[in-house]
């Protein structure tokens, strides 16, 4: 079984291209929406919640974990390993070194919440492989609690990711990294501003390839598919249909329901 969890919604995103990858696994997700968004926490809030959400995972069965969630792989990735050696544990991070080395201008962008972009694990990912690219850190409050809420495309929006995104664009970035699960929802809106002066990255599909390397037997199951939320789990289960992922509610025996952790 592969556990996936984040503090919302926007690691579905990271599950669906899992699901694709792997149709007869059993999937688990979690969303901590007791405690949602991570984004703007203290690392040690975090680090707490995502050992607590892994211990639940562990304890339904899950071999494989996926942290789909940059804020909570930044701050507590390690820690979670060091408590979980016998796990296969698979983190998911801005996707840094895919832009740097696609930028045909040497500029590129990240846009994260404000606990990722403030992290030390982005400035050593920044210092790994961006190498001579210049790199431009976005921070983007609210975006994730936008997902959350389901509104995606109203003019409100579209006229901040305006304000965040022009001024990149101007100045030459031509590679936009999505640096949190809960951007990609928000990329039909994001690429009517960006047109064609610059790609958006996104890492959905590489975290479900390394899933596939590492899933071993986890990769056969009945196709099974269990949502859990830690608080108002009938947001989530309403979320499939809204963000484009009706399909995977075939894979459910039930409807998505409350866990205490």
């Amino acid at each position: 079984m592969i556990g996936v969890f984040d503090s919302g919604l926007g690691g579905l995103s990271v599950l669906a291209a899992i699901a694709r990858e792997l149709p007869q696994a059993d999937l688990v997700y979690l969303a901590d929406t007791a405690h949602l968004p991570y984004g703007d926490k203290d690392d040690d809030y975090i680090r707490s919640r995502v050992l607590r959400i892994g211990s639940r995972l562990v304890d339904q069965g899950c071999g494989v974990i996926v942290v789909a969630c940059n804020t909570a792989t930044a701050a507590a990735v390690a820690a979670f390993r060091d408590t979980f050696p016998e796990l296969a544990v698979v983190g998911i991070e801005p996707g840094v070194k895919p832009a740097a080395s696609l930028s045909r201008s040497g500029r590129i962008a990240v846009l994260a919440t404000v606990s990722t972009a403030r992290s030390e694990r982005l400035a050593r990912l920044i210092r790994q492989h961006a190498g001579s690219v210049e790199v431009r850190i976005e921070a983007c409050p609210g975006w994730a609690t936008r997902v959350e809420t389901l509104r995606l495309d109203d003019p409100a929006f579209v006229a901040e990711a305006r304000q965040h995104l022009t001024p990149l664009l101007d100045a030459g970035v031509d590679q936009i990294v999505l640096g949190c699960t809960h951007y990609s929802f928000l990329s039909p809106v994001l690429q009517t501003i960006v047109g064609k002066q610059a790609e958006l990255v996104d890492v959905a599909d590489a975290v479900a390839r390394q899933c596939v390397r590492l899933a071993g037997a986890h990769a056969h199951g009945k196709g099974r598919l269990t949502l859990l939320a830690t608080a108002h789990p009938e947001r989530l289960q309403a979320a499939l249909p809204a963000l484009g992922l009706n399909w995977l509610g075939h894979r459910q025996g039930s409807a998505a329901h409350l866990v205490i952790a």
